[in-house]
């Protein structure tokens, strides 16, 4: 998976608004492009590319959206968040700083087609490429063919939305900054929100891609899902069809955790929470009224006006750091740094940047507090929301132990604007009925159990009713999986093993070299290291091969975390690679966890028995050295000359 950088100049080719609800009856309705208002820019500094950084777009909210007006709100008023509306509770995958975003499943049609969709509060529309696709990357899942679903439906040209050029069907256009575009038709069709959603298959409105260029090309995930305010919003679509209150949540994991949770729909808040106003018109981001931030406990001398420059205090879930104004970053950077003791300053991973990194604070993500110190935002009404290091720094790549700041200055930008890793570990609640979004903190890996108590939320049950149409007929769920793959008290693991299967046609040394090249195209999609990845046997029958693999912790590990763990077998359990085309249809199976090798007592103390032997290595050579250091020194002292070989000058006879 290549990694990319999206930055974060946006502007909208075509923006549509102000459709009715959307139901399986009539197509939706969209406003013509010429309405929009002119594009919002934020221009965060780059983070340079070996960070993976992501910026995903923030696309402002037509000034005569619904989001704003009158006859909204009061729509708002009588959809008030009730115990009986179900939610849609997805799990996340991948890594923020791995990968530079999250991703979630999402099927769309009947039979379903998955796809994996960056999550991104700054967006507005859903897409995913189409089969009819002229110019579009290979992604991690398979195109969307509209002719597979019995269920979609295009949506078709009116006086109100972007057309084609035949006239026939309603077209979207998204351009970035960097000459990345996507563009294609709008459909409607079912979309599934996957096992562990209480919510049923629901009917939306998408973007199925034509073309898409640049990083959009090139990127891994098939596409994004838009949660930002508008119209064509997934969260928007799913409240005006009254099947959610007007809410949705994420969890971001931690820094040495991956994957977390979303939830579209309302869920009841944690005691815990704190909360921040969230004013829509204000700015057409999420915003917050961040008035203070504090370091070890100190005020940053800034006054409260520095965060609502612009755009105020923007939060973007597809932006990776956070981005202050150049007052705010040279304060709270002099604070960190005022506070951090017994590490030294190193220069940063790529050259090409001035990052600010410490050495020597040591692998364990859970002692960094004792080094570097916690931070505090405070809102508008007081609250205060407690950062912890893993909330503003970021590992060094190249250097282990050693840890880089992840907020940097917005160049001349006055905009706050705070990305993913802020909100790491942290349950973000965006509640937009209330014009509030909340913040609590607990691990995100583990969010289900901590919220529900016994684990996996309860499943949905498609319809049934046989006297429906084919449009009208909502798919089956995607198939069922177990929500956890680890058992709970199992926390250390010393392998994973599958079988791949693959085609190969091709001579016997082809096939041995092809086998061999498996092992960095596994590291990648599984997110390991290439010395994790061992190949342990294979077999063939004609053209079909079945190769043995096993994972292994990293170099200096024991075990594989159990985080990481659950994180690979998800993506075998779900066959959740892609490999190049010659290695036919592939298909991962019967993986296992295997407990670490037990280690005698010598072994699990060979770094203290290593020392030990050159401590005494040492000693025993010191004394040689001294022994005969002396007894050379003793020889030298009691050398005689024999008498004969005592030379005298002869003397010369004097006369008298």
């Amino acid at each position: 998976m290549s990694p990319f950088t999206l930055l974060l100049l946006i502007f909208t080719i075509s923006s549509l608004s102000n459709h009715p609800p959307v139901s399986s009856s009539s197509p939706p309705y969209f406003s013509p492009v010429n309405h929009d208002p002119l594009p919002i820019i934020l221009r965060p500094s780059p983070a340079g590319n070996n960070r993976h950084t992501m910026f995903l777009p923030l696309f402002p909210s037509p000034l005569n959206s619904s989001r704003i007006s009158a006859d909204s709100k009061s729509r708002r008023q009588l959809q008030k968040s009730d115990t009986h509306r179900s939610n849609a509770r997805m799990a996340l995958h991948d890594d923020l700083l791995l990968n530079g975003y999250y991703t979630t499943r999402l099927w769309i049609g009947s039979p379903p087609q998955r796809f994996a969709l960056i999550v991104d509060t700054g967006s507005t529309v859903t897409y995913v490429p189409c089969s009819t696709c002229e110019q579009c990357g290979k992604h991690q899942d398979p195109r969307f063919d509209p002719e597979l679903s019995d269920t979609y439906k295009p949506v078709k040209c009116n006086i109100d939305c972007t057309c084609d050029n035949n006239r026939e069907q309603c077209i979207y256009e998204r351009q970035y900054a960097e000459m990345s575009s996507s563009s294609g038709v709008l459909g409607d069709d079912i979309v599934s929100f996957g096992n562990q959603s209480d919510l049923p298959p629901q009917r939306a409105v998408f973007g199925c891609e034509n073309r898409e260029t640049g990083d959009l090309y090139s990127q891994h995930a098939d596409g994004i899902m838009g949660l930002g305010r508008g119209d064509l919003s997934i969260v928007d679509q799913l409240v005006e069809s009254g099947v959610i209150s007007d809410s949705f949540s994420l969890c971001y994991g931690g820094m040495d955790v991956g994957g977390g949770a979303m939830v579209l729909g309302g869920i009841s808040p944690p005691k815990e929470m704190v909360y921040s106003h969230s004013d829509p018109v204000r700015s057409p981001y999420y915003n917050i009224e961040l008035k203070e931030i504090h370091v070890a406990g100190k005020r940053l001398p800034l006054s409260s006006s520095v965060f609502d420059g612009k755009h105020g205090t923007v939060l973007d879930s597809g932006t990776t750091y956070a981005y202050l104004p150049e007052a705010a970053f040279v304060a709270f950077k002099d604070a960190v740094m005022k506070e951090v003791v017994g590490l030294h300053q190193i220069k940063g991973p790529d050259p090409s940047y001035n990052d600010i990194c410490f050495a020597g604070a040591g692998s364990d993500v859970s002692q960094l507090s004792k080094t570097f110190p916690t931070v505090e935002m405070v809102f508008g009404k007081g609250q205060k929301l407690s950062l912890s290091p893993e909330n503003y720094l970021f590992r060094h790549a190249k250097v282990s132990g050693a840890y880089c700041l992840g907020v940097f200055q917005n160049a001349n930008d006055p905009t706050t604007l705070l990305g993913g890793i802020i909100v790491r570990n942290t349950f973000v609640m965006y509640d937009r009925e209330h014009e509030k979004i909340g913040f609590w903190k607990t691990n995100c890996s583990h969010v289900w159990e901590t919220l529900n108590g016994s684990g996996a939320p309860p499943q949905a049950s498609p319809p049934s009713d046989e006297s429906k149409t084919a449009a009208d007929i909502s798919p089956s769920l995607p198939p069922m999986m177990p929500p956890q793959y680890i058992l709970p008290g199992e926390t250390e693991i010393g392998s994973i093993t599958f079988y791949l299967s693959v085609s190969l046609n091709d001579t016997d040394d082809n096939v041995k070299s092809q086998i061999t090249e498996l092992a960095p195209l596994i590291a990648q999609e599984l997110h390991v290291n290439s010395s994790q990845v061992h190949l342990l046997n294979y077999t063939s029958e004609g053209n079909d091969y079945v190769t043995e693999w096993s994972i292994t912790p990293p170099n200096s590990a024991y075990f594989i975390s159990k985080a990481n763990a659950s994180n690979i077998i998800s993506r075998i359990a779900e066959n959740d690679i892609h490999l190049p085309e010659s290695y036919g249809k592939y298909q991962l199976s019967n993986w296992q966890i295997h407990p670490p090798t037990k280690r005698s007592w010598w072994q699990k103390s060979y770094l203290v028995a290593a020392v030990a032997s050159m401590l005494a290595l040492v000693v025993a050579l010191s004394g040689v050295g001294i022994w005969w250091f002396l007894r050379r020194k003793q020889q030298s002292s009691l050398q005689y000359k024999p008498v004969d070989s005592m030379v005298v000058p002869e003397q010369e006879l004097q006369p008298l």
